[in-house]
């Protein structure tokens, strides 16, 4: 695990903050860690599917893409399911029907499709699993706001292609990466269940910030690591500051 999470805690520019830890693995916000989880997981595989789209494949390819996401934007905002059945049948969603093929737009775009359809698959795949979890301790499913965190960084993408794209892959190797370490420094403060399930996701986490980064690496036109320090910097703020609501993602709680 230590080889792993090396590259990440390098990578970002402070741990998270202890008070954040005690909080999350508190009786009193578990169940709202969970449920902040469940919903981060299903944004990340939205956030793939919208860059994939928007960069990379034809008409035809986006169309199979929002198909893929639709059982999941029916059971979250239309609440066409309810739990215990989307569980039941979530092995039969979690598969791209067709392939994807590249709008020639970009150099890198078999590249990118690759990458954003595993993680795709992936993010599907772990919200099940916390759905799965939360559905077992009894605890209902809320769609909730995001938080500030991920605008925060939303905030400063740059306006002009290709630097708008590589801005928005660099966040995601930001959020991935925050993620993972999360995950790692939440783990031996949960319950076993929580605990192993935590660790498991590891993995799959730093890969994804991996695949973010060198992706805008690829479409950008000069070195990232400029853009990448800006974003360190800005991300850092926000893990660190004082922050009024709790989640994933949140800063420093208010009340330490």
């Amino acid at each position: 695990m230590k080889e792993l999470l090396s590259p990440i805690n390098q990578f970002l520019g402070c741990e998270t903050p202890d008070s954040w830890i005690r909080l999350a693995a508190s009786r009193d916000k578990l169940n709202d860690l969970l449920i902040d989880h469940c919903n981060c997981e299903l944004k990340a595989a939205q956030t793939a599917i919208f860059l994939t789209r928007k960069y990379a494949v034809d008409k035809q390819s986006g169309e199979r893409l929002l198909a893929w996401s639709q059982p999941y934007v029916d059971f979250v905002y239309n609440k066409q399911a309810d739990i215990a059945s989307f569980i039941a049948n979530s092995g039969k969603k979690n598969e791209l029907a067709g392939q994807l093929t590249s709008n020639g737009q970009l150099a890198i775009a078999d590249d990118l499709i690759d990458k954003m359809v595993r993680l795709v698959k992936e993010e599907f795949h772990h919200f099940e699993q916390v759905l799965e979890i939360m559905h077992k301790r009894g605890i209902l499913y809320e769609n909730r706001r995001a938080g500030r965190y991920a605008k925060g960084l939303m905030k400063h993408v740059r306006t002009f292609e290709p630097h708008a794209l590589v801005d928005k892959l660099i966040i995601g190797a930001f959020i991935e990466a925050r993620s993972c370490e999360r995950f790692a420094k939440l783990a031996p403060f949960l319950d076993d269940e929580l605990a192993r399930f935590y660790t498991s996701l590891l993995r799959s986490e730093a890969r994804h910030y991996q695949d973010y980064l060198t992706l805008a690496q690829a479409v950008s036109p000069e070195n990232i690591d400029e853009r990448v320090a800006y974003f360190k910097d800005v991300e850092s703020q926000l893990i660190l500051s004082p922050d009024e609501a709790f989640c994933f993602h949140s800063g420093v709680p208010i009340a330490a």
